[in-house]
């Protein structure tokens, strides 16, 4: 482009290229661009500095991140042409949030109501959302009080995020109220309303609870779509009803022109939260043979699942086939199945402990751990690769 007789150095370009190297985690090379931009004549504005904050937050050291970013935060207030705006706010507040920083949540809240910017309903859902996700449901509560005294109307994502966040604690008292409000307010409910409580419910294994969900869904004319029906699928598995689950999965399969991965990944994910390794293996077995190409999420999946009952020959047979398909494990691949190794499946869900109990479990000392490790090592070449 910039070979083109028509180029001209432009903020634009280089905000998003800013953004674009920052959610690939190449902060060097943002960092780069800004400086490039600069020397090209370009002065930077507020989005460019959005940009900036906005890649630095996507760094691995979040602590030293989060410091970028306010220091670019308070230079903005000092340049004329690149103040802060609700987006900057935005972006700064659900990083904080999410990273638990309440004192400094607090702060920039008390800095945005002395400033000339209005806090809008995208600031609250983000911060809402991120001390749900986190189980930080006092700070949540107390962001929506504060929203609700700005005369800021919730919408249904709001409705939404505080049903996941109180299912998530499994507060359900509260989830329902939180339901019943929706219904009683002009914003009418989404899939992700039903779908969010039928897994809740299903995860404390309230199997009555999620069945009604349903029906109140197709009572209000809302048409179970693949994402519910995957719901559905491990709502049944925690409930100990795998060949309800298997029924739906089946059902989904036969509705549909192609199966989506996700849809294999519930059902092999309800067979291996039952103890049925086999079964799953099965399965794969007969996505492969129909054409469907799994992908390193379902390998994922099914390696913890196998480690973690030390069932040796699925293990290598999944690393034969993940080879033969290309897939190579990356570091989180194996340190995900580490987390699960050793952990007895008893101590993790006891409704599969005598599933458990039937395969051979890994010593409790370090001479078996070491031997069991070294028995499901992947072959050398994707090791090599694995490394690099």
């Amino acid at each position: 482009m910039q070979k083109q007789r028509w180029y001209v150095a432009d903020n634009g370009i280089y905000s998003k290229l800013i953004s674009v190297m920052g959610r690939k985690g190449q902060i060097r090379m943002a960092m780069w661009l800004f400086s490039q931009m600069r020397n090209s004549g370009c002065k930077p504005d507020t989005s460019v500095y959005n940009s900036l904050i906005g890649a630095h937050l996507h760094s691995r050291d979040k602590s030293k991140a989060l410091a970028k970013a306010l220091g670019y935060f308070e230079k903005m207030k000092c340049i004329e042409r690149c103040q802060p705006t609700i987006v900057t706010y935005n972006i700064l507040l659900r990083a904080f949030a999410q990273a638990g920083d309440t004192k400094q949540v607090d702060i920039l809240f008390k800095d945005l109501d002395e400033s000339i910017v209005s806090p809008d309903i995208y600031t609250y859902n983000g911060v809402i959302d991120a001390y749900g996700k986190n189980g930080m449901i006092k700070e949540m509560e107390s962001v929506l009080l504060r929203m609700k005294s700005k005369q800021c109307r919730p919408d249904v994502i709001t409705f939404n995020i505080l049903i996941d966040s109180y299912g998530r604690k499994q507060t359900f008292d509260k989830m329902e109220q939180v339901f019943k409000s929706l219904l009683r307010s002009k914003e009418r409910p989404t899939h992700p309303t039903f779908n969010s409580m039928i897994t809740n419910y299903g995860k404390a294994r309230l199997r009555e609870k999620a069945e009604s969900v349903l029906g109140k869904m197709e009572e209000l004319g809302f048409k179970p779509n693949y994402v519910t029906q995957e719901c559905l699928i491990m709502m049944y598995a925690h409930c100990d009803c795998v060949s309800r689950a298997r029924q739906i999965f089946d059902e989904l399969v036969n509705s549909q022109n192609k199966v989506h991965l996700s849809s294999l990944n519930a059902m092999l994910d309800a067979y291996c939260v039952n103890g049925l390794h086999t079964e799953a293996d099965r399965l794969l077995d007969t996505a492969l043979q129909k054409g469907v190409v799994p992908s390193g999420s379902t390998y994922k999946l099914l390696y913890k699942a196998y480690t973690k009952v030390n069932d040796k020959v699925l293990v290598q047979k999944l690393l034969k086939r993940m080879n033969k398909q290309g897939i190579v494990p990356n570091k989180k691949f194996f340190l995900d199945a580490l987390e699960a190794f050793g952990t007895s499946d008893s101590e993790r869900n006891p409704r599969t402990s005598s599933a458990a109990n039937n395969a051979s479990k890994p010593s409790a000392n370090s001479a078996g751990d070491s031997e069991t490790a070294a028995s499901i090592k992947p072959n050398v070449s994707v090791w090599q690769v694995a490394a690099t």
